[in-house]
C-alpha cells in the first residue's frame, strides 16, 4: 500500500451543486458503512435511501464538504445548524483504504476550524470505532474542555453528542 496519503496535506472544502454527484455516490458508502449499525438495507435498486441529502445543497444552514488527501478525493461531510446555534456534524465518512491513516482526525480538525464556535457531534456507542474517532478528536481540538450527552436517537437507538467550542482555539487558545 502506499504510504503518500498520509504523508499528504488533508483538505476539507466546501462542495457545490456541481460536485453533488461525487457527494451522493460516497454517501452510498457511508450508508453501507452504516448499515451494520442502524440497519439501513438498500432498496430493490441497490440503492440506500438518504432522504436529506438534497437539504445540504439548499437549505442555507446546511454544508456539504469533500475531503481529500492530496489530490485523492478521500471522503465527505455534511453539517447543519442546530437551534440553539451550534454546528452538528450530520455526516462524516472517509474512504476505507484511508482510515488508520490520520487521514480522517485531520480531516475532522480541519472541518472544526472551519466555524469556530459551539459544535454538537453525535454519534452511537454501538459503532465503538467511531466513539474512539470523536472523542480522540475532541481531545486533540480542545483539550478536557468537552462534554457528552446522551439524548435519544432515531430508531430507538441512543446518541451520544459530544458538545465542545472552538471559539478559543481560534483565538489561539485550546488544544
Amino acid at each position: 500500500m502506499d504510504s503518500a496519503p498520509d504523508r499528504a496535506a488533508v483538505t476539507v472544502c466546501e462542495a457545490g451543486e456541481d460536485q453533488r454527484p461525487v457527494i451522493e455516490r460516497l454517501a452510498q458508502l457511508e450508508r453501507h458503512d452504516l448499515s451494520e449499525f442502524r440497519g439501513y438495507t438498500p432498496d430493490a435498486d441497490g440503492v440506500f435511501a438518504f432522504d436529506a441529502l438534497p437539504s445540504f445543497f439548499g437549505e442555507p444552514d446546511r454544508r456539504a464538504y469533500l475531503i481529500r488527501s492530496g489530490p485523492t478525493l478521500a471522503g465527505f461531510t455534511l453539517t447543519r445548524g442546530l437551534a440553539d446555534g451550534a454546528t452538528s456534524i450530520f455526516a462524516f465518512f472517509v474512504v476505507r483504504a484511508l482510515r488508520r491513516r490520520g487521514v480522517g482526525h485531520r480531516a475532522a480538525l480541519e472541518l472544526l476550524r472551519l466555524r469556530p464556535g459551539p459544535w454538537g457531534i453525535a454519534f452511537q456507542e454501538e459503532n465503538p470505532g467511531a466513539a474512539r474517532f470523536w472523542r480522540r478528536v475532541a481531545t486533540a481540538c480542545v483539550g478536557s474542555a468537552w462534554r457528552e450527552e446522551r439524548r435519544p436517537g432515531a430508531g430507538g437507538t441512543p446518541d451520544v453528542w459530544i458538545r465542545l467550542d472552538t471559539t478559543e482555539r481560534a483565538r489561539g487558545g485550546g488544544g
